[in-house]
């Protein structure tokens, strides 16, 4: 169950229904969902946030995901806990109605809801009643990303996915995950993200830590940022009354070097986004070294230093990465009580696999269905601007 508890006078009010779909759309009326958030999700309620000042996020649960596009990968649980996470998120709604109505928007004292990509309006024109009141923003797609390239990556399981787009066998992966029959969707398939000093800017919290925090320092790959990411952050954050987390993300191939296999699955840039988007987090260091040493340490005046219960690999001279601020008496290792890692996220994936295909080509099919008749509707304006011309 769930009580709305939040009112407001002069501020708006923001609704979305969130289903973690891979083309980014924060929509009720989403076409397809693989339930993976990444920083596409957040830089739509980003976006989101902006446009008001109170921003709530409907979840569907994993029954209504189930009967309109297949069993998820992540359990509704995972799933709350996930964008409950995200910084810009004030209040969650769990089991959010699959369709976003007037009466939806009233009950939790909502002044407009926020969608994505515009093709979703057209498919429900005639049960979309927020977009005829006015009760109805949009938010730009975050290029370059999708969950249809991502699990991509994860099946093809090659060092190189980040530069070898021109393998065929990820050429082959590219054609099962973002081609239907019938011609190629814009929405989906295989794109790659272009990293911007804004995009970072937008992102980052811009604050400097003041007397009195704590400064906690953690390092790793934090790939595809998951559900046991974010409960190690929460329970590091809660190591201090005033906690000021840095997160050191490891380069690309540092992160190969130690885990090996295809990892990591996101490249720097993308990792650096989906960490910077966690509210536990104050800052990231892009490219931290592996070994946490003195100059790192004095720098950025680390109080502690913490790590999971995972695995500590060696560095390349086999030396311990957190022997100096094991030395120093700064090093705790946190049990978070989840043992999710990625490589659990792309075993899920992989078990999958075929569900994964017939989804994204079924999903495919609709969106050149609804891109056909975005160029009718668009030629028959153009015909009757024509016809009242020749009047």
């Amino acid at each position: 169950t769930y009580t709305h508890t939040h009112t407001h006078t002069h501020s708006l009010t923001i609704f979305i229904v969130f289903n973690a779909d891979d083309d980014v759309v924060f929509s009720s009326l989403c076409l397809h969902s693989y339930d993976m958030v990444h920083y596409g999700h957040s830089n739509q309620l980003r976006q989101a946030k902006a446009m008001g000042d109170y921003l709530i996020v409907g979840v569907h649960t994993d029954a209504e995901i189930s009967k309109h596009k297949g069993p998820p990968v992540f359990t509704q649980e995972e799933r709350y806990k996930m964008v409950r996470a995200i910084k810009w998120v004030d209040e969650m709604v769990e089991g959010a109605p699959y369709v976003t109505t007037l009466e939806t928007l009233d009950k939790y004292n909502c002044d407009f809801c926020v969608h994505g990509e515009i093709y979703v309006i057209i498919l429900f024109e005639e049960t979309y009643s927020v977009k005829r009141e006015g009760r109805y923003r949009e938010c730009k797609r975050t290029q370059g990303v999708s969950t249809t390239d991502l699990v991509g990556r994860m099946l093809l399981m090659t060092k190189a996915h980040h530069s070898n787009m021109d393998n065929p066998d990820y050429q082959q992966h590219t054609d099962n995950f973002g081609k239907g029959p019938k011609g190629h969707s814009p929405w989906t398939g295989v794109s790659q993200f272009l990293q911007t000093s804004q995009k970072i800017i937008q992102f980052a919290s811009g604050k400097e830590p003041q007397p009195g925090d704590t400064i906690i320092y953690v390092a790793g790959a934090f790939d595809l940022f998951h559900i046991g990411h974010v409960d190690f952050l929460e329970m590091v954050y809660k190591q201090a009354e005033r906690p000021y987390v840095i997160v050191g993300l490891h380069f690309d191939q540092e992160v190969n070097r130690y885990k090996g296999k295809n990892y990591p699955i996101m490249n720097i840039h993308e990792r650096t986004l989906s960490v910077l988007a966690c509210r536990y987090v104050s800052e990231v260091v892009i490219g931290a070294p592996y070994a946490v040493g003195k100059d790192l340490l004095d720098h950025f005046k680390v109080d502690l230093v913490c790590h999971g219960k995972t695995e500590v690999f060696p560095d390349k001279d086999m030396s311990d990465p957190y022997a100096e601020p094991k030395k120093r008496g700064l090093f705790r290792t946190i049990d978070s009580g989840n043992n999710l890692t990625t490589d659990d996220i792309v075993q899920r994936i992989i078990e999958n696999r075929l569900q994964f295909e017939a989804r994204n080509q079924k999903k495919e099919a609709k969106e050149m269905a609804v891109i056909e008749a975005m160029k009718r509707k668009e030629q028959q304006v153009q015909s009757e601007g024509a016809d009242q011309e020749a009047h």
